[in-house]
């Protein structure tokens, strides 16, 4: 089991005042992160996700850790750009500020299928509806970030998948991402593509609103119940190729956690926008995908122009001129 020399009640700052956002957060690392925040004292978190059940159940529980923390249910399917518009919407008429916005929610390995919206559904949940959400609070976002005193950051959460050969030879295959992608391997595949976006989205987004310090994070490996939906032989793989690797729930989330609260910096042991760190605060050598500028230039102007064409067709206002995001 690795050891990540994290200890969240000494190096997680106190957070008075704070306000939090974390998708898919009733269950798994991100109510183990709800957990382990609430104990710092934010002002209030709002998490989203699809149980209803689960949500009430863990906001239950918080009130014996920290009854003076607000902590409040969003309902959100990320896969549905609609629902992620109805959330937002509930999120900004309650909030006026987000100082941390946890972007944890997401599918593995899920079967072939398409989005609501008609996207591979694995890039949809994982990439695309965190995108709009991103978008839609960014208003919010800067505006906290305007205040005095303030440090906001986006964590958006990635896999090591990204950084193997699963990802297709290209990175993303934009040209197919309507379509189911139906692949040899093609699960894990999405899942990797879907996950590669994640960290490239990441660097765009630093670079796009510097004032908000957004970077991407691996967790680690355990079950989380990401797994459920496996097969017997796919869960025969992951407990064979991950032993002595894999980490307990509430571990998984400390990667976050550090990413969330560390100092800002470009030295080791602190946070600096864009990056793609694994536990705990460790940033290895990327890959050539993940150092590919046209990839990223080029994810940045695809998923903008996606969102700008659904809210046209929902009949939507757009909620402002989409920038490109060449290099110079």
């Amino acid at each position: 089991m690795p050891s990540y020399h994290f200890n969240t009640l000494k190096d997680i700052p106190d957070l008075s005042g704070k306000v939090i956002l974390i998708t898919g957060g009733t269950s798994g690392v991100g109510a183990e992160t709800i957990k382990q925040l609430a104990v710092h004292s934010p002002s209030k978190i709002f998490f989203t996700g699809r149980n209803a059940k689960a949500a009430n159940n863990l906001i239950e529980s918080m009130k014996l850790v920290n009854p003076l923390v607000q902590i409040r249910f969003i309902p959100c399917d990320l896969s549905d750009l609609s629902s992620v518009r109805q959330a937002s919407n509930r999120i900004a008429a309650k909030v006026s500020r987000i100082d941390l916005f946890f972007c944890n929610a997401g599918v593995m390995a899920s079967p072939a299928g398409l989005s609501k919206d008609g996207y591979e559904q694995q890039f949809a949940t994982n990439h695309l509806g965190h995108a709009l959400l991103i978008d839609l609070l960014m208003p919010v976002l800067q505006d906290t970030a305007a205040l005095h005193g303030s440090d906001v950051r986006i964590i958006i959460t990635t896999s090591q998948a990204a950084a193997t050969s699963l990802v297709p030879k290209r990175g993303i295959d934009f040209s197919s991402l309507k379509t189911e992608q139906r692949m040899f391997g093609g699960r894990w595949r999405r899942y990797a593509q879907s996950k590669l976006a994640n960290m490239l989205y990441a660097k765009a987004l630093s670079r796009q609103y510097p004032c908000v310090t957004t970077v991407s994070i691996h967790p680690g490996i355990g079950y989380t119940g990401l797994q459920d939906n496996f097969n017997l032989l796919d869960r025969f793989v992951m407990w064979a190729t991950t032993m002595g690797k894999r980490s307990p729930v509430n571990q998984l989330a400390w990667n976050g956690l550090w990413a969330a609260t560390a100092p800002k910096g470009p030295a080791r042991g602190q946070v600096r926008g864009g990056e793609y760190y694994e536990p705990v605060g460790d940033r290895p050598r990327p890959t050539d995908h993940q150092n590919n500028t046209a990839l990223e230039d080029e994810l940045w102007d695809w998923t903008q122009e996606q969102l700008e064409a659904w809210e046209l067709k929902a009949g939507l206002k757009v909620r402002h001129s989409f920038s490109s995001s060449q290099h110079s």
